[in-house]
Protein backbone atom coordinates (compact mmCIF):
# COMPACT_ATOMS: atom_id res chain seq x y z
CA UNK A 1 0.00 0.00 0.00
CA UNK A 2 1.33 3.53 -0.49
CA UNK A 3 0.20 6.44 1.51
CA UNK A 4 -0.44 10.46 1.13
CA UNK A 5 -0.57 13.37 3.08
CA UNK A 6 -4.24 14.48 3.52
CA UNK A 7 -3.67 18.25 2.00
CA UNK A 8 -1.81 20.29 3.85
CA UNK A 9 -1.59 18.08 7.54
CA UNK A 10 0.50 15.63 8.83
CA UNK A 11 -1.82 13.10 8.61
CA UNK A 12 -1.51 10.26 5.91
CA UNK A 13 -3.82 7.70 4.47
CA UNK A 14 -4.09 4.61 2.56
CA UNK A 15 -4.30 5.96 -0.93
CA UNK A 16 -7.12 3.15 -1.24
CA UNK A 17 -9.69 4.17 1.49
CA UNK A 18 -12.35 1.58 1.79
CA UNK A 19 -15.98 3.60 1.74
CA UNK A 20 -18.98 1.27 2.82
CA UNK A 21 -21.35 3.91 1.38
CA UNK A 22 -24.41 1.37 -0.50
CA UNK A 23 -23.40 -1.72 1.36
CA UNK A 24 -22.81 -2.51 4.62
CA UNK A 25 -26.06 -2.28 6.73
CA UNK A 26 -27.94 -2.20 2.87
CA UNK A 27 -26.70 -4.41 0.53
CA UNK A 28 -24.77 -6.83 2.38
CA UNK A 29 -25.23 -9.64 4.96
CA UNK A 30 -23.23 -8.25 8.31
CA UNK A 31 -21.00 -11.37 8.16
CA UNK A 32 -19.82 -10.18 4.76
CA UNK A 33 -19.47 -6.67 5.34
CA UNK A 34 -16.79 -7.56 8.05
CA UNK A 35 -15.24 -9.98 6.17
CA UNK A 36 -14.74 -7.07 3.91
CA UNK A 37 -13.49 -4.86 6.05
CA UNK A 38 -10.59 -7.73 7.08
CA UNK A 39 -9.47 -8.35 3.73
CA UNK A 40 -9.17 -4.37 3.11
CA UNK A 41 -7.10 -4.47 6.63
CA UNK A 42 -5.07 -7.18 5.10
CA UNK A 43 -4.62 -5.78 2.01
CA UNK A 44 -2.77 -2.64 3.78
CA UNK A 45 -6.03 -0.32 3.56
CA UNK A 46 -5.92 1.70 7.49
CA UNK A 47 -8.41 4.38 6.21
CA UNK A 48 -12.12 3.77 6.36
CA UNK A 49 -14.89 6.31 4.99
CA UNK A 50 -18.45 6.16 6.37
CA UNK A 51 -21.31 8.43 7.13
CA UNK A 52 -24.41 8.93 9.56
CA UNK A 53 -26.73 8.94 6.77
CA UNK A 54 -24.98 5.35 5.12
CA UNK A 55 -28.67 2.93 6.02
CA UNK A 56 -29.38 5.79 8.27
CA UNK A 57 -26.48 4.90 11.04
CA UNK A 58 -26.66 1.24 10.36
CA UNK A 59 -23.12 1.45 8.11
CA UNK A 60 -21.77 2.87 10.79
CA UNK A 61 -22.19 0.48 13.60
CA UNK A 62 -21.00 -2.24 10.85
CA UNK A 63 -17.79 -0.50 10.88
CA UNK A 64 -17.57 0.16 13.93
CA UNK A 65 -17.62 -3.50 15.08
CA UNK A 66 -15.51 -4.67 11.95
CA UNK A 67 -12.25 -2.50 13.50
CA UNK A 68 -13.44 -3.53 17.06
CA UNK A 69 -10.29 -5.87 17.69
CA UNK A 70 -7.96 -3.46 15.74
CA UNK A 71 -5.29 -0.80 16.97
CA UNK A 72 -7.09 2.51 17.09
CA UNK A 73 -3.78 4.12 16.51
CA UNK A 74 -3.13 2.07 13.11
CA UNK A 75 -6.53 3.59 11.62
CA UNK A 76 -7.80 6.50 9.99
CA UNK A 77 -11.37 6.28 10.70
CA UNK A 78 -14.13 8.91 8.35
CA UNK A 79 -17.11 10.11 8.53
CA UNK A 80 -19.53 12.85 7.83
CA UNK A 81 -22.82 14.66 8.82
CA UNK A 82 -25.02 16.66 6.71
CA UNK A 83 -28.09 14.43 5.63
CA UNK A 84 -31.38 13.24 7.60
CA UNK A 85 -30.84 10.91 10.04
CA UNK A 86 -32.82 9.23 13.06
CA UNK A 87 -36.60 9.88 13.08
CA UNK A 88 -35.69 12.90 10.21
CA UNK A 89 -37.07 15.93 12.65
CA UNK A 90 -36.83 19.43 11.75
CA UNK A 91 -33.07 19.53 13.26
CA UNK A 92 -32.17 15.81 12.31
CA UNK A 93 -30.32 17.15 9.23
CA UNK A 94 -28.13 19.89 7.93
CA UNK A 95 -24.89 21.88 9.33
CA UNK A 96 -26.47 23.94 12.61
CA UNK A 97 -24.68 24.03 14.95
CA UNK A 98 -26.85 21.43 17.17
CA UNK A 99 -27.38 19.23 14.43
CA UNK A 100 -23.41 18.93 14.32
CA UNK A 101 -23.03 19.14 18.00
CA UNK A 102 -25.45 15.81 18.23
CA UNK A 103 -24.09 14.38 14.78
CA UNK A 104 -20.64 13.82 16.34
CA UNK A 105 -21.52 12.20 19.89
CA UNK A 106 -23.74 9.65 17.61
CA UNK A 107 -21.46 8.90 15.44
CA UNK A 108 -18.42 8.02 17.85
CA UNK A 109 -21.28 6.34 19.50
CA UNK A 110 -22.27 4.43 16.85
CA UNK A 111 -18.50 3.42 15.89
CA UNK A 112 -17.10 2.97 19.32
CA UNK A 113 -14.50 5.21 19.08
CA UNK A 114 -13.44 8.45 20.87
CA UNK A 115 -12.91 10.50 18.33
CA UNK A 116 -12.73 10.13 14.34
CA UNK A 117 -9.66 10.96 12.26
CA UNK A 118 -11.94 13.18 10.03
CA UNK A 119 -15.00 14.53 10.11
CA UNK A 120 -16.73 15.96 6.93
CA UNK A 121 -19.67 18.42 6.00
CA UNK A 122 -21.58 15.49 3.56
CA UNK A 123 -22.54 18.87 1.14
CA UNK A 124 -22.82 22.59 1.83
CA UNK A 125 -25.76 23.43 3.93
CA UNK A 126 -27.51 27.00 2.26
CA UNK A 127 -29.75 27.22 5.37
CA UNK A 128 -27.41 27.89 7.73
CA UNK A 129 -24.63 30.72 8.04
CA UNK A 130 -21.44 28.94 7.43
CA UNK A 131 -20.00 31.33 10.34
CA UNK A 132 -21.99 28.87 12.44
CA UNK A 133 -21.15 25.82 10.69
CA UNK A 134 -17.03 26.23 10.88
CA UNK A 135 -17.43 27.46 14.43
CA UNK A 136 -19.24 23.97 15.25
CA UNK A 137 -16.68 22.14 13.46
CA UNK A 138 -14.09 24.26 15.37
CA UNK A 139 -15.62 23.17 18.57
CA UNK A 140 -15.25 19.13 17.42
CA UNK A 141 -11.99 19.47 17.10
CA UNK A 142 -11.01 21.37 20.26
CA UNK A 143 -13.28 18.98 22.20
CA UNK A 144 -10.89 16.17 20.57
CA UNK A 145 -13.60 14.39 18.80
CA UNK A 146 -12.34 15.01 15.41
CA UNK A 147 -8.29 15.65 14.88
CA UNK A 148 -9.09 16.95 11.51
CA UNK A 149 -12.12 18.66 8.91
CA UNK A 150 -13.09 18.12 5.79
CA UNK A 151 -15.99 18.94 3.24
CA UNK A 152 -17.93 16.90 0.38
CA UNK A 153 -18.63 18.41 -3.35
CA UNK A 154 -18.44 22.09 -2.15
CA UNK A 155 -17.29 24.34 -5.28
CA UNK A 156 -14.33 26.17 -5.24
CA UNK A 157 -15.94 29.45 -3.67
CA UNK A 158 -17.59 27.38 -1.31
CA UNK A 159 -13.80 26.08 0.16
CA UNK A 160 -12.38 29.41 -0.12
CA UNK A 161 -14.60 31.41 2.05
CA UNK A 162 -14.57 28.25 4.54
CA UNK A 163 -10.77 27.85 4.77
CA UNK A 164 -10.73 31.66 5.40
CA UNK A 165 -12.91 31.30 8.18
CA UNK A 166 -11.62 28.23 9.56
CA UNK A 167 -7.95 29.49 9.42
CA UNK A 168 -9.42 32.30 12.02
CA UNK A 169 -10.63 29.50 14.13
CA UNK A 170 -7.21 27.90 13.93
CA UNK A 171 -7.99 25.13 12.33
CA UNK A 172 -7.82 24.08 8.88
CA UNK A 173 -10.17 22.29 6.07
CA UNK A 174 -8.40 19.58 4.68
CA UNK A 175 -10.34 17.78 1.73
CA UNK A 176 -12.80 17.43 -0.33
CA UNK A 177 -15.18 14.15 -1.17
CA UNK A 178 -16.37 14.61 -4.58
CA UNK A 179 -17.06 11.96 -7.30
CA UNK A 180 -14.26 11.66 -9.97
CA UNK A 181 -13.34 8.94 -12.24
CA UNK A 182 -12.04 8.96 -16.27
CA UNK A 183 -15.95 9.41 -16.82
CA UNK A 184 -17.13 12.30 -14.19
CA UNK A 185 -13.97 15.14 -14.48
CA UNK A 186 -16.09 18.04 -12.94
CA UNK A 187 -13.62 18.51 -9.95
CA UNK A 188 -10.71 19.36 -12.52
CA UNK A 189 -11.30 22.61 -13.82
CA UNK A 190 -12.20 24.51 -10.83
CA UNK A 191 -12.28 22.82 -7.31
CA UNK A 192 -8.81 21.38 -7.94
CA UNK A 193 -6.91 24.44 -8.94
CA UNK A 194 -8.72 25.89 -5.51
CA UNK A 195 -7.55 22.72 -3.20
CA UNK A 196 -4.36 23.26 -4.42
CA UNK A 197 -4.57 26.71 -3.55
CA UNK A 198 -5.99 26.32 -0.13
CA UNK A 199 -4.29 23.07 0.75
CA UNK A 200 -7.03 20.84 0.40
CA UNK A 201 -6.61 17.40 -1.12
CA UNK A 202 -9.56 15.12 -2.57
CA UNK A 203 -10.50 12.18 -1.38
CA UNK A 204 -12.60 11.26 -4.31
CA UNK A 205 -15.70 8.39 -4.22
CA UNK A 206 -16.72 6.87 -7.34
CA UNK A 207 -13.24 6.39 -9.02
CA UNK A 208 -14.89 3.18 -10.98
CA UNK A 209 -18.49 5.00 -11.97
CA UNK A 210 -20.54 3.11 -9.77
CA UNK A 211 -18.78 0.16 -11.50
CA UNK A 212 -19.00 0.56 -14.99
CA UNK A 213 -15.27 1.03 -15.58
CA UNK A 214 -14.84 -2.16 -14.81
CA UNK A 215 -16.28 -3.15 -17.74
CA UNK A 216 -18.38 -5.77 -16.64
CA UNK A 217 -21.44 -4.07 -18.57
CA UNK A 218 -21.06 -4.66 -22.17
CA UNK A 219 -23.55 -3.25 -24.62
CA UNK A 220 -26.08 -6.02 -26.36
CA UNK A 221 -25.72 -8.16 -23.21
CA UNK A 222 -27.92 -9.00 -20.41
CA UNK A 223 -27.05 -7.02 -16.79
CA UNK A 224 -24.85 -9.49 -14.65
CA UNK A 225 -26.80 -10.38 -11.93
CA UNK A 226 -26.34 -9.25 -8.50
CA UNK A 227 -24.88 -5.89 -9.95
CA UNK A 228 -25.49 -2.11 -9.37
CA UNK A 229 -27.42 -1.89 -12.34
CA UNK A 230 -29.94 -4.57 -10.90
CA UNK A 231 -30.16 -3.03 -7.66
CA UNK A 232 -33.29 -1.61 -6.92
CA UNK A 233 -32.57 -0.30 -3.56
CA UNK A 234 -31.14 3.06 -4.97
CA UNK A 235 -27.90 1.02 -7.41
CA UNK A 236 -29.47 1.05 -10.62
CA UNK A 237 -30.60 5.12 -10.13
CA UNK A 238 -27.35 6.21 -9.25
CA UNK A 239 -25.90 4.07 -12.03
CA UNK A 240 -28.78 4.93 -14.91
CA UNK A 241 -26.65 7.94 -16.48
CA UNK A 242 -24.00 5.78 -17.38
CA UNK A 243 -26.09 3.04 -18.92
CA UNK A 244 -26.15 3.43 -22.68
CA UNK A 245 -24.82 2.34 -26.04
CA UNK A 246 -22.38 5.16 -26.84
CA UNK A 247 -20.33 4.75 -23.30
CA UNK A 248 -20.22 1.37 -22.80
CA UNK A 249 -19.09 0.66 -26.01
CA UNK A 250 -16.52 3.77 -25.25
CA UNK A 251 -16.05 1.99 -21.74
CA UNK A 252 -14.74 -0.84 -23.65
CA UNK A 253 -11.81 0.61 -25.74
CA UNK A 254 -10.12 1.04 -22.41
CA UNK A 255 -9.58 -3.10 -22.10
CA UNK A 256 -6.60 -2.93 -24.49
CA UNK A 257 -5.32 -0.45 -22.39
CA UNK A 258 -5.61 -2.02 -19.67
CA UNK A 259 -4.33 -5.42 -20.84
CA UNK A 260 -1.41 -3.76 -22.15
CA UNK A 261 -0.24 -2.74 -18.53
CA UNK A 262 -1.27 -5.88 -17.05
CA UNK A 263 -4.14 -4.22 -14.93
CA UNK A 264 -7.59 -5.21 -14.89
CA UNK A 265 -10.10 -2.63 -16.00
CA UNK A 266 -10.97 -1.71 -12.23
CA UNK A 267 -7.01 -1.43 -11.14
CA UNK A 268 -6.43 1.02 -14.57
CA UNK A 269 -9.74 3.13 -13.13
CA UNK A 270 -8.47 3.96 -10.05
CA UNK A 271 -4.95 4.01 -10.88
CA UNK A 272 -6.27 6.82 -13.55
CA UNK A 273 -7.98 9.11 -10.32
CA UNK A 274 -4.51 8.47 -8.24
CA UNK A 275 -2.81 10.20 -11.23
CA UNK A 276 -4.20 13.70 -10.32
CA UNK A 277 -1.60 14.84 -7.39
CA UNK A 278 -4.37 16.52 -5.85
CA UNK A 279 -5.90 12.47 -4.88
CA UNK A 280 -4.93 12.12 -2.01
CA UNK A 281 -7.11 8.41 -1.67
CA UNK A 282 -10.11 6.62 -4.26
CA UNK A 283 -13.02 5.53 -2.44
CA UNK A 284 -13.82 1.70 -3.07
CA UNK A 285 -16.17 -0.33 -1.48
CA UNK A 286 -16.95 -3.98 -2.06
CA UNK A 287 -19.59 -6.69 -1.57
CA UNK A 288 -17.18 -9.37 -1.70
CA UNK A 289 -13.58 -9.34 -0.06
CA UNK A 290 -11.86 -10.62 -3.30
CA UNK A 291 -12.94 -6.66 -4.99
CA UNK A 292 -10.85 -5.63 -2.90
CA UNK A 293 -7.87 -7.76 -3.26
CA UNK A 294 -8.11 -6.76 -6.90
CA UNK A 295 -8.51 -3.13 -6.47
CA UNK A 296 -5.56 -2.86 -3.88
CA UNK A 297 -3.17 -3.88 -6.79
CA UNK A 298 -3.51 -0.41 -8.51
CA UNK A 299 -1.90 1.39 -5.57
CA UNK A 300 1.25 2.45 -6.72
CA UNK A 301 0.86 2.42 -10.44
CA UNK A 302 1.97 5.26 -12.13
CA UNK A 303 0.31 5.98 -15.84
CA UNK A 304 2.40 7.68 -18.01
CA UNK A 305 1.18 10.33 -19.96
CA UNK A 306 0.98 8.56 -23.73
CA UNK A 307 -1.17 6.05 -21.36
CA UNK A 308 -3.56 9.30 -20.17
CA UNK A 309 -3.54 10.63 -23.96
CA UNK A 310 -4.84 6.74 -25.20
CA UNK A 311 -7.64 6.68 -21.95
CA UNK A 312 -8.63 10.41 -23.31
CA UNK A 313 -8.90 8.95 -26.95
CA UNK A 314 -10.44 5.88 -26.06
CA UNK A 315 -13.52 7.91 -24.48
CA UNK A 316 -13.75 10.97 -26.42
CA UNK A 317 -16.59 13.00 -25.58
CA UNK A 318 -18.69 11.42 -23.24
CA UNK A 319 -17.01 12.43 -20.49
CA UNK A 320 -18.25 15.19 -18.01
CA UNK A 321 -16.44 18.05 -17.62
CA UNK A 322 -19.05 21.10 -16.72
CA UNK A 323 -17.66 22.74 -13.26
CA UNK A 324 -21.46 23.71 -12.51
CA UNK A 325 -22.50 19.56 -12.45
CA UNK A 326 -20.47 20.06 -8.55
CA UNK A 327 -24.03 21.16 -6.83
CA UNK A 328 -25.44 20.53 -2.81
CA UNK A 329 -29.27 20.64 -2.53
CA UNK A 330 -30.08 24.36 -2.56
CA UNK A 331 -32.83 22.98 0.64
CA UNK A 332 -32.44 20.59 3.05
CA UNK A 333 -34.60 17.13 2.59
CA UNK A 334 -36.35 17.69 5.48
Amino acid sequence: MAYRFLGNSGLKVSEITYGNWLTHGSQVENDVATACVKAALDAGITTFDTADVYANGAAEEVLGKAVAGERRESLEIFTKVYFPVGPKGPNDTGLSRKHIREGIDNSLRRLGTDYVDLYQAHRFDYETPLEETIAAFGDVVQQGKALYIGVSEWTADQLREAQSLARQRGFSIVSNQPQYSALWRVIEAEVVPASRELGISQVVWSPLAQGVLTGKYVPGQPLPEGSRATDDKGGADMISRYMNDETLTRVQKLKPIADDLGLSMSQLAIAWVLANDNVAAALVGASRPEQIADNVKAAGVTLEADVLARIDEALGDIVETDPAKTVSPEKRLV
